[in-house]
């Protein structure tokens, strides 16, 4: 007897559908197959239903089942099928129909009862693209997939509550989604409580504007780490549409908790520098979201920027410049966003205290060189803004009072800047200043004449790059939005060309 079920294969964001298909002979030895190109985990799923139904209290069939997931061309893995696979052979077994308009999918323990599965909410678009009416996921997945609009989910807990829904005896109660939403937005540290150091706030108040670059370098100490960490307090929380496209990555990386759904702070990551190119990139036999798709629309934090092995650096090419990556396998390739923002800290020496005016350097120039040149120039040239944090000042430090703008009131001006951008850009992939294409700067940012004769002094002067000269006029029309000017004005390009000091050529 031949039964089929419908599921779903996920490639990068894309998803694929899949006939699940189960043949249970009445000859033959028994046993159970599963053909279709699956991979090692897929092969276990017969160890995992065959025991979960047991532990149901179901009979398994003794006879030849062969289970064929088509098409048999495309690689499948993952332990998606458990749920389709069980629900195939009960079927042939106990004489139900299955829904030719429902989807199945989700992982099964040995005792029967559905786990929490990664691609749920891929699943559930997928569903909605093809006009299937309902999805079957486990409960632990189906707020995730509740999300989607226009699909029924239904949250199976355990195989004998789906065999009694499918049977007709107890219904399971279509799931509502539930937006966890929280109040406030929690970050690891205040930027009231860094001492001195107002350049480099300022240039994190305008990187966080308008989501540009930001390098800061520094002796140790000096505050770095803590204007880093403070990003996630000064960034507007995700719209409802960048919502959806950072969780759709999340979901693919398996990195949505159980009964989570929707992502709605913004992304900081910060990994270590010993991180390998495909764990910031992404990759793999399989190609997963690497860590600058999962700063997506948030933060990417490299500390220790000059520890990066050079090779993993130069990876970051791509992402900057086009805000997506591009994985090619000899199997397949996929693409994933990759819109972030850089926020890197970095000594000026390997030693760390070179021009420290209370520490001697001990570094030789050939060591200092050597160091610096472990960022090469492109990636110093995709950086829009570059800052020096000085040693702090022993009165400073004394200060028991807090001084200067708390993280909360520098949101507010970061998000009276972004709604400003946000009116700009409306009816455009652009969220930012910063993702302005060449093509729009000569609208979106007009020059008044003082201005213009500035920038093209310091172009001159200074021999910068195109790049370079259209990331200044995207930065200073960031800072002309932070100070509710219509139009760039001169003090807004001097401002700008203060932040693109090359530290590393000129010395600190």
């Amino acid at each position: 007897m031949l039964i089929k079920v419908l599921s779903a294969t996920h490639a990068g964001l894309s998803s694929l559908g899949v006939e699940v298909e189960i043949d249970v002979a009445s000859r033959g030895m028994p046993g159970l197959d599963i053909v279709g190109l699956a991979d090692k985990a897929v092969e276990e799923s017969k160890e995992r239903v065959r025991t979960a139904i047991r532990n149901s209290n179901i009979e398994f069939p003794n006879r030849k089942i062969t289970v064929n997931l088509a098409p048999a061309d495309v690689p499948k893995e993952g332990s998606f099928y458990d749920l389709p696979i069980a629900v195939g052979i009960l079927a042939a077994v106990m004489q139900y129909e299955v829904p030719s308009d429902s989807l199945f999918f989700g992982e099964l323990s040995l005792d029967g009862s559905a786990r929490h599965t990664r691609g749920a909410l891929l699943f559930a678009l997928f569903a909605r693209e093809k006009g299937y009416a309902k999805v079957f996921v486990p409960m632990a997945s189906a707020n995730e997939a509740a999300v989607v609009h226009g699909v029924t989910v239904y949250g199976v807990r355990s195989l004998t509550e789906l065999l009694a829904h499918l049977m007709g005896a107890e219904q399971i109660t279509p799931v509502q989604w539930i937006d966890d939403v929280e109040t406030e937005i929690e970050s690891e540290f205040d930027m009231v409580d860094v001492a001195g150091q107002s350049g480099a706030k300022r240039a994190a108040l305008i990187a966080a504007a308008g989501g540009h670059n930001l390098l800061m370098v520094g002796s140790p100490g000096v505050g770095k780490t803590m204007i880093a960490r403070s990003f996630p307090g000064l960034l507007p929380r995700l719209t409802d549409e960048e919502s959806l496209e950072v969780t759709k990555l999340y979901s693919a990386a398996g990195r949505i908790p159980p009964h989570g759904g929707l992502v709605r702070t913004r992304p900081f990551r910060a990994p270590h520098h010993t991180i390998s190119p495909v764990g910031l990139i992404g990759g793999g036999t399989r190609p997963q979201p690497g860590e600058v798709s999962l700063a997506h629309r948030g933060v990417l934090f490299l500390d220790e920027f000059n520890e990066f092995p050079r090779s993993v650096l130069e990876a970051l090419r791509q992402p900057l410049e086009d805000g997506s990556i591009t994985i090619s396998r000899s199997r397949e390739h996929v693409s994933y966003p990759a819109r972030f923002m850089l926020v890197a800290s970095a000594n000026p020496c390997p030693c760390g205290y070179l021009g420290d005016p209370h520490r001697n350097c001990t570094c030789s120039p050939r060591e200092v060189a050597r160091y610096r040149k472990r960022v090469s120039g492109p990636i110093l040239d995709r950086i829009d803004l570059h800052v020096y944090l000085p040693a702090v000042e022993v009165d400073d430090l004394r200060k028991r009072e807090r001084s200067g703008e708390d993280s909360h009131m520098l949101r507010e001006r970061v998000m009276a800047a972004r709604r400003v951008q946000e009116e700009r850009f409306k009816g455009t992939d652009i969220r930012t200043n910063a993702e302005m294409r060449n093509a729009h700067i000569g609208e979106c940012a007009r020059l008044e004449r003082g201005a213009e004769e500035i920038l093209a002094l310091a172009t001159a002067k200074h021999h910068l790059s195109a790049r370079t000269y259209f990331k200044l006029m995207k930065v200073a029309r960031t800072i002309a939005d932070l100070a509710g000017s219509e139009n760039v004005l001169r003090e807004h390009i001097a401002e700008a060309l203060q932040f693109r000091q090359k530290l590393y050529d000129d010395g600190v």
